[in-house]
Protein backbone atom coordinates (compact mmCIF):
# COMPACT_ATOMS: atom_id res chain seq x y z
CA UNK A 1 0.00 0.00 0.00
CA UNK A 2 0.91 3.55 -0.67
CA UNK A 3 2.40 5.50 2.57
CA UNK A 4 0.33 7.87 3.64
CA UNK A 5 1.42 11.57 4.73
CA UNK A 6 -0.07 14.51 5.64
CA UNK A 7 -0.88 16.83 3.02
CA UNK A 8 1.60 19.70 3.15
CA UNK A 9 -0.31 22.57 4.63
CA UNK A 10 0.50 26.30 2.84
CA UNK A 11 2.40 29.01 4.67
CA UNK A 12 -0.30 30.74 6.03
CA UNK A 13 -1.56 27.54 7.85
CA UNK A 14 1.88 25.87 8.60
CA UNK A 15 1.95 24.08 11.52
CA UNK A 16 5.11 24.66 13.80
CA UNK A 17 6.02 20.17 13.24
CA UNK A 18 6.05 21.42 10.02
CA UNK A 19 8.05 24.27 9.65
CA UNK A 20 10.98 22.22 11.88
CA UNK A 21 10.20 19.58 9.32
CA UNK A 22 10.43 21.90 6.28
CA UNK A 23 13.55 23.53 7.56
CA UNK A 24 15.01 20.55 7.87
CA UNK A 25 14.72 19.56 4.33
CA UNK A 26 15.88 22.75 3.32
CA UNK A 27 18.80 21.44 4.68
CA UNK A 28 19.00 18.85 3.56
CA UNK A 29 18.95 19.86 -0.23
CA UNK A 30 21.15 22.65 0.21
CA UNK A 31 23.53 20.65 2.79
CA UNK A 32 27.40 21.96 2.25
CA UNK A 33 25.43 25.76 1.65
CA UNK A 34 23.51 25.90 4.66
CA UNK A 35 26.48 24.02 6.95
CA UNK A 36 28.48 27.32 6.82
CA UNK A 37 25.79 29.00 8.72
CA UNK A 38 26.95 26.66 12.09
CA UNK A 39 30.44 27.79 11.95
CA UNK A 40 29.75 31.48 13.43
CA UNK A 41 27.57 29.99 16.25
CA UNK A 42 30.18 26.96 16.52
CA UNK A 43 32.82 29.40 17.26
CA UNK A 44 31.06 31.54 19.56
CA UNK A 45 29.77 28.52 21.35
CA UNK A 46 33.51 27.41 21.87
CA UNK A 47 35.14 30.50 22.59
CA UNK A 48 32.14 31.13 25.24
CA UNK A 49 32.82 28.00 27.08
CA UNK A 50 36.62 29.10 27.30
CA UNK A 51 36.59 32.84 28.91
CA UNK A 52 35.99 34.34 32.51
CA UNK A 53 31.46 35.07 32.66
CA UNK A 54 32.24 38.51 33.04
CA UNK A 55 33.86 38.79 29.94
CA UNK A 56 31.07 36.87 28.43
CA UNK A 57 28.72 39.46 29.48
CA UNK A 58 31.06 41.82 27.07
CA UNK A 59 31.27 39.56 24.06
CA UNK A 60 27.40 38.53 24.49
CA UNK A 61 26.43 41.58 23.25
CA UNK A 62 29.40 42.87 20.62
CA UNK A 63 31.50 40.02 18.87
CA UNK A 64 28.11 37.67 19.77
CA UNK A 65 25.36 39.64 18.34
CA UNK A 66 27.67 41.02 15.20
CA UNK A 67 28.12 37.20 14.35
CA UNK A 68 24.69 35.60 14.67
CA UNK A 69 22.82 38.42 13.52
CA UNK A 70 25.68 38.51 9.89
CA UNK A 71 24.74 34.06 9.70
CA UNK A 72 20.83 35.49 9.74
CA UNK A 73 21.66 37.49 7.27
CA UNK A 74 22.81 34.97 5.21
CA UNK A 75 20.36 32.44 5.84
CA UNK A 76 17.71 34.62 4.81
CA UNK A 77 19.08 35.28 1.79
CA UNK A 78 19.78 31.37 1.34
CA UNK A 79 16.27 30.07 1.80
CA UNK A 80 14.36 32.87 0.73
CA UNK A 81 16.65 33.37 -2.51
CA UNK A 82 17.06 36.93 -2.71
CA UNK A 83 20.14 38.43 -3.40
CA UNK A 84 19.36 42.49 -2.03
CA UNK A 85 22.24 45.13 -2.76
CA UNK A 86 24.95 45.41 -0.01
CA UNK A 87 23.63 47.96 1.43
CA UNK A 88 20.44 46.24 2.34
CA UNK A 89 22.20 43.47 3.63
CA UNK A 90 24.37 45.70 5.74
CA UNK A 91 21.29 47.34 6.82
CA UNK A 92 20.00 43.90 7.88
CA UNK A 93 22.90 43.35 9.87
CA UNK A 94 23.33 46.16 11.62
CA UNK A 95 19.45 46.01 12.45
CA UNK A 96 19.83 42.46 13.62
CA UNK A 97 22.83 43.39 15.25
CA UNK A 98 20.91 45.64 17.55
CA UNK A 99 18.02 43.14 18.28
CA UNK A 100 19.84 40.45 19.41
CA UNK A 101 22.51 42.47 21.34
CA UNK A 102 20.04 42.59 24.64
CA UNK A 103 18.65 38.91 23.93
CA UNK A 104 21.73 37.21 25.85
CA UNK A 105 20.73 39.19 28.65
CA UNK A 106 16.80 38.43 28.71
CA UNK A 107 17.98 34.51 28.51
CA UNK A 108 20.34 34.83 31.12
CA UNK A 109 17.61 36.46 33.11
CA UNK A 110 15.27 33.41 32.46
CA UNK A 111 14.87 32.07 28.78
CA UNK A 112 11.15 32.60 28.09
CA UNK A 113 11.82 36.82 27.72
CA UNK A 114 14.44 35.81 25.44
CA UNK A 115 12.49 33.98 22.92
CA UNK A 116 10.09 36.77 23.60
CA UNK A 117 12.07 39.44 22.23
CA UNK A 118 13.13 37.67 19.13
CA UNK A 119 9.85 36.45 18.46
CA UNK A 120 8.71 39.95 18.05
CA UNK A 121 11.70 41.78 16.73
CA UNK A 122 13.78 39.12 15.06
CA UNK A 123 12.46 38.99 11.98
CA UNK A 124 13.48 42.38 11.22
CA UNK A 125 16.28 40.82 9.45
CA UNK A 126 14.70 38.91 7.17
CA UNK A 127 12.18 41.60 6.53
CA UNK A 128 15.11 43.99 5.42
CA UNK A 129 16.39 41.61 3.30
CA UNK A 130 13.24 40.83 1.12
CA UNK A 131 11.38 43.93 2.02
CA UNK A 132 12.05 47.49 0.19
CA UNK A 133 11.73 49.28 3.56
CA UNK A 134 13.50 51.65 5.47
CA UNK A 135 15.17 50.20 8.95
CA UNK A 136 12.78 52.31 11.01
CA UNK A 137 9.69 51.10 8.99
CA UNK A 138 11.26 47.03 8.94
CA UNK A 139 11.05 46.99 12.86
CA UNK A 140 7.51 48.13 12.95
CA UNK A 141 7.02 45.28 10.57
CA UNK A 142 9.09 42.52 12.46
CA UNK A 143 6.27 43.69 15.25
CA UNK A 144 3.64 43.33 12.74
CA UNK A 145 4.56 40.27 11.38
CA UNK A 146 5.20 38.69 14.81
CA UNK A 147 1.47 40.07 15.63
CA UNK A 148 0.03 38.07 12.75
CA UNK A 149 0.34 34.87 14.72
CA UNK A 150 2.19 35.21 18.11
CA UNK A 151 1.72 31.80 19.59
CA UNK A 152 2.82 30.39 16.10
CA UNK A 153 6.13 32.68 15.94
CA UNK A 154 6.75 31.89 19.70
CA UNK A 155 6.37 28.04 19.59
CA UNK A 156 8.51 27.87 16.37
CA UNK A 157 11.41 29.31 17.94
CA UNK A 158 11.08 27.40 20.79
CA UNK A 159 10.41 24.13 19.04
CA UNK A 160 13.40 25.00 17.01
CA UNK A 161 16.18 25.80 19.51
CA UNK A 162 14.97 22.76 22.05
CA UNK A 163 15.43 20.35 18.59
CA UNK A 164 18.59 21.92 18.32
CA UNK A 165 19.78 22.27 22.14
CA UNK A 166 18.90 18.82 23.06
CA UNK A 167 20.12 17.12 19.55
CA UNK A 168 23.48 18.83 20.32
CA UNK A 169 23.72 18.24 23.75
CA UNK A 170 23.44 14.14 22.12
CA UNK A 171 26.02 14.66 19.85
CA UNK A 172 28.10 16.22 22.02
CA UNK A 173 27.55 13.08 24.58
CA UNK A 174 28.78 10.46 21.36
CA UNK A 175 31.81 12.40 20.20
CA UNK A 176 32.97 12.64 23.56
CA UNK A 177 32.10 9.11 24.77
CA UNK A 178 32.82 7.73 21.33
CA UNK A 179 34.99 9.74 18.67
CA UNK A 180 37.29 10.09 21.77
CA UNK A 181 36.69 13.98 21.26
CA UNK A 182 37.73 16.92 23.23
CA UNK A 183 34.87 18.90 24.59
CA UNK A 184 35.71 21.93 22.79
CA UNK A 185 36.43 19.79 19.93
CA UNK A 186 33.09 18.26 20.26
CA UNK A 187 31.54 21.12 20.93
CA UNK A 188 32.21 22.99 17.95
CA UNK A 189 31.14 19.66 15.67
CA UNK A 190 28.16 19.36 16.81
CA UNK A 191 27.61 23.08 17.06
CA UNK A 192 28.58 23.50 13.63
CA UNK A 193 26.48 20.58 12.03
CA UNK A 194 22.87 21.36 14.19
CA UNK A 195 22.66 24.96 14.72
CA UNK A 196 21.89 25.81 10.48
CA UNK A 197 18.81 24.02 11.44
CA UNK A 198 17.52 27.32 13.88
CA UNK A 199 18.89 29.91 11.54
CA UNK A 200 16.92 28.23 8.68
CA UNK A 201 13.65 27.68 10.47
CA UNK A 202 13.74 31.39 11.20
CA UNK A 203 14.26 32.45 7.83
CA UNK A 204 11.21 30.15 7.17
CA UNK A 205 8.93 31.66 9.51
CA UNK A 206 9.68 34.90 7.70
CA UNK A 207 7.67 33.33 5.29
CA UNK A 208 4.56 31.81 7.51
CA UNK A 209 4.15 35.17 9.27
CA UNK A 210 3.94 37.53 6.44
CA UNK A 211 1.42 34.81 4.60
CA UNK A 212 -0.34 35.29 7.84
CA UNK A 213 -0.23 38.98 7.37
CA UNK A 214 -1.37 38.73 3.76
Amino acid sequence: MAELRPVALPPAERTIGQLVAESIQFYGARFWACLLLGVPAAAVAVVFKDVPRTLQLVLAPTLGGALISATFVYASTLVLDRTPARRRLVAAWLAGWLVFAPAPFLVIAFVIPGLVWLTAFGLVVPVLVVEDVAPRAAIRRAWQLARADFVHALGSLFTLAVVVVLSQSVLVFVLRGFGDAGVSAALFLASVVLSPLLFIGSALLYVDQAARVE
